[in-house]
């Protein structure tokens, strides 16, 4: 069974194996570590932890056929392993240990490592720093407090002194606004690793942060985990959980990569997103499970303003060997995505039980620069999720969301308020379950979706009287659908190759306004 190597740390390795299936594979493979069993798991994505800094292992994966493939691998040179507990951090729940933990952060010099060992930390927001890594052991959890009043404020923009620009620090869903600080937070900090075995809890079921969630108390809602103009930060193996909005929020960062991550917020939570990537670049989601209140993955790229005066487009995001499940759309484009976003690569996953798999939205005044593009879907498998592929530039977010002007389908000229989707792509994906419909794309009349590109795609839908009907994509005048196939208006180009549908109600494709057809291999079973 080959292997290659994702990341080595100073005390873990992760690597990725070299198969057919998604996420998971039906037998487990063995490890052997200098030729001893160390464990086993039926996982595509591994990680092997308690190693030691600067040492060479020999890593071996033997699979039930006895093939066995090995590869040396030196972990990474570590300078000093700090504990926070010789800081003074308790880790007995009731203490708050957020001093304690900031000061071992701020004492480690580059190359170091914070150490949390097994215990309950109680904590407010810490603040990275760069050239340095946490570890977290087994057993070890940051628990948030409950007191918002525990939590430093960070400004959304802030006039510079030479008054040639703005300073932006907190944000609250695409606009540059007051937010509390994030359990881990980072600000313009670099070469980071935050990896091992441990818990981050935001607590959230005991505070107040899930009551009157649209209401601004003081500032908008923290998340677990922020990183606002960050570079070079893995995040690894980690269990994140009960968060107070969005989980992990990079934001205008780069090279962002997280490996082997268990995400899970109540299925009720309001705006718990897993991971939402926000005008970055780099950004890489391996073997991670999320199940949460909300997206499971957002891409985005901020509202009008922050296009305007910051603009960042969201590219080269990278979601392989994932396990989505239970949350409103299991990757999702948009809507905050005026700056743009491109080249989205998915592939290797499963979509379980999630409303949407494949869930793409935006609106008039998203503007010009909201361009969405090379939107890549393969190898996907597909279980009870309710509506596979949805696309829709009719979204209905923000306060003016349901005005005339969002939610008109008539022909409104273009101008620097229109966005623009040019291309999507899903190939090699097999949908089970499904429910409500297929494929429902609904474009502008004045920008209507460049190309739709489906291929080698088997869906089988729900038993009739096993169905819930309901509005596919979240817009006015949408009405709700059960056991629907395909359902497409304002669409520029077509290409539907080998795409089987059984059990539906629909024998034949409802679609209109569409400019140009490369193929309609539909077949109705």
């Amino acid at each position: 069974m080959k292997f290659k190597t994702l990341w080595i740390f100073a005390r873990c390795i992760t690597i990725e194996l070299n198969t057919d299936s998604n996420y998971c594979n039906e037998e487990r493979v063995e490890i052997f570590i200098n030729g001893r069993f160390f464990t086993e798991s039926d996982l595509n994505v591994i990680s092997l932890y308690d190693l030691l800094p600067n040492t060479v292992y020999e890593i071996s994966v033997k699979d039930k056929k006895g093939n066995i493939y090995s590869e040396n691998i030196k972990t990474k040179e570590e300078t000093v392993l700090l504990d926070v507990t010789k800081f003074g951090a308790k880790g007995d729940g009731i203490k708050s240990d957020a001093f304690a933990i900031q000061a071992a952060i701020s004492a480690c010099p580059p190359g170091g490592t914070v150490y949390v060992p097994a215990g309950t930390y109680l904590t407010g927001p810490v603040f990275l720093k760069s050239n340095i890594s946490i570890y977290m052991e087994e057993g070890a959890k940051l628990v948030g407090i409950t007191d918002r009043n525990e939590y430093p404020v960070l400004p959304g923009m802030t006039l510079c002194t030479d008054e040639k620009s703005d300073y932006n620090l907190g944000t609250w869903e695409g606009n540059p606004l007051d937010s509390f600080a994030s359990l881990l937070t980072g600000i313009d900090v670099e070469n980071v690793n935050i990896y091992g075995k441990g818990v981050v809890d935001g607590n959230s079921e005991n505070s107040d942060w899930w009551r009157e969630p649209k209401v601004r108390r003081v500032a908008w809602r923290p998340r677990l985990i922020y990183l606002c103009r960050c570079k070079n930060i893995v995040i690894e193996g980690l269990t994140f959980k009960n968060s107070p909005s969005w989980t992990i929020h990079p934001y205008y960062s780069e090279d962002i990569q997280f490996m082997g991550l268990n995400i899970s917020n109540p299925y009720n939570s309001p705006n718990t997103d897993g991971i939402d990537p926000e005008s970055c670049k780099n950004i890489s989601i391996i073997g991670t499970k999320i199940s949460v209140g909300d997206d499971c993955i957002a891409i985005k790229s901020g509202k009008y303003y922050m296009a305007l005066n910051c603009h960042k487009p969201t590219e080269n995001v990278v979601v392989r060997n994932c396990l989505l499940k239970s949350g409103h759309g299991s990757v999702t484009i948009g809507s905050e995505c005026a700056g743009g976003v491109k080249d989205v690569f998915v592939s290797k996953c499963i979509f379980d039980a999630t409303d949407r798999g494949l869930r793409i939205k935006t609106r008039r005044g998203r503007g010009k620069r909201g361009v969405l593009e090379n939107i890549v879907f393969s190898s996907i498998t597909m279980r009870d999720v309710r509506m596979p592929f949805t696309v829709n530039m009719f979204y209905f977010c923000d306060p003016d969301g349901h005005g005339e002007y969002c939610q008109s389908k008539e022909y409104i000229a273009a101008d620097d308020m229109t966005p623009a989707i040019k291309d999507v792509v899903a190939k090699d994906i097999t949908c089970s379950g499904v429910d409500v419909c297929l494929l429902c794309a609904y474009g502008l009349p004045e920008s209507k979706v460049g190309l739709i590109k489906m291929e080698n795609i088997s869906a089988g839908f729900r038993e009739k009287s096993a169905r819930t009907p309901a509005v596919p994509v979240m817009m006015d005048g949408m009405e709700e659908m059960s056991g629907r196939g395909i359902y497409l208006r304002n669409i520029d180009k077509l290409s539907l190759k080998n795409i089987e549908i059984s059990d539906c109600e629909d024998k034949e494709i409802d679609m209109a306004d569409i400019n140009s057809v490369a193929s309609l291999d539909v077949k109705f079973l």
